[in-house]
């Protein structure tokens, strides 16, 4: 068919097909107060809710279920778990959140397990996606990355960079991902500390030009990860630190804070309660909070523009679909 044969219709669809484009995607974020050493976090794009590590306490329980209700969700699509160590997944916690929220995915740690506890939870973990043929387990281990997709730019996938191989050192196999399925991107780093990790983030360009939210590796810990170099190619908006409210490693580290504070990169951490990220409107403006847990008060916020919105309404189809008062759709 010629281009004269083409009407405007077609043509249209024609060049939607080859762009990207900016979605109006409600997206949530929250880092939880756990009352004790851990992390645990939460992700919604407006579809899928997914609950990072294996940690519920009576701290975050109703924190999780009242982010649940604003979701509305009654239970969770994915637990995703970057670490075999017990702040990352605790036996009894597991089992309240699959009885409780019966996750349709688990994500769980490519690496074997070298602990008691960390045993017993993949044992239980595959015994419970076994059950219902529904359920689905998935050992992210560096065979599983090679079978996935290269990803493309500014797009609407998450991505998992890392382990690419599996190491002596339980920390460097910590799952790395970088949640792009809402209108701001989370890059999740578990435990990882290995230099070389950190160079294979900064030869990604998605790693380079997408991070808004940075989730800091080992809840903040100076353990030469986080370097000058690195935040100046991932250049995230805001770093999150989950640590204990009593804080008795002083996470994150005065080294890192310090370096955060050099480069102009916010931090919120869970120190005094949850941390809080969310965008109505889907687009251009994300707001976040740092706040005191059991009361109203917010210890400090602010707004960004997720740079997923500063590069794809620069599209001229964007800024007509935006003037016509049209959602954005996936070019």
């Amino acid at each position: 068919m010629s281009l004269n044969d083409l009407t405007i219709s077609s043509l249209t669809k024609s060049v939607k097909a080859l762009l990207p484009s900016l979605q109006v995607i409600p997206t949530r974020f929250r880092a939880y107060q756990l009352g004790n050493a851990g992390a645990s976090f939460s992700y919604f794009d407006g579809k899928t809710f997914t609950l990072l590590e294996a940690r519920i306490t009576d701290t975050s329980q109703p924190n999780v279920v009242a982010e649940l209700k604003a979701c509305k969700k009654t239970r969770i699509d994915t637990l995703h778990i970057t670490s075999w160590d017990r702040d990352h997944c605790n036996l009894s916690e597991l089992e309240y959140i699959l009885n409780t929220w019966q996750p349709k995915c688990v994500e769980y740690p490519g690496y074997q397990p070298s602990t008691e506890c960390g045993k017993a939870c993949r044992a239980r973990i595959v015994a419970y996606c076994q059950a219902v043929r529904e359920r689905k387990g998935v050992a992210v281990t560096p065979e599983y990355i090679k079978s996935l997709e290269n990803a493309s730019g500014y797009g609407y996938k998450d991505i998992v960079y890392h382990p690419k191989t599996i190491v002596d050192k339980s920390n460097d196999n910590s799952t790395v991902k970088l949640y792009r399925t809402g209108c701001f991107n989370v890059l999740s780093l578990g435990d990882v500390e290995s230099t070389d990790i950190a160079a294979l983030i900064k030869a990604c360009r998605s790693a380079c030009s997408e991070v808004d939210v940075l989730l800091l590796p080992h809840h903040g810990a100076d353990n030469g990860f986080m370097t000058s170099d690195f935040l100046d190619e991932i250049g995230p908006k805001l770093a999150v630190c989950a640590a204990n409210n009593s804080n008795q490693h002083g996470h994150p580290a005065p080294t890192i804070r310090a370096l955060l504070d050099r480069k102009g990169v916010e931090v919120a951490t869970t120190v005094r309660g949850d941390v809080l990220i969310w965008s109505d409107n889907g687009t251009s403006h994300v707001s976040w909070v740092d706040t005191m847990t059991g009361t109203t008060a917010v210890q400090k916020g602010g707004t960004f523009a997720p740079k997923k919105y500063n590069k794809l309404s620069q599209h001229s189809d964007n800024i007509r679909a935006r003037r016509q008062g049209a959602p954005y759709r996936r070019l």
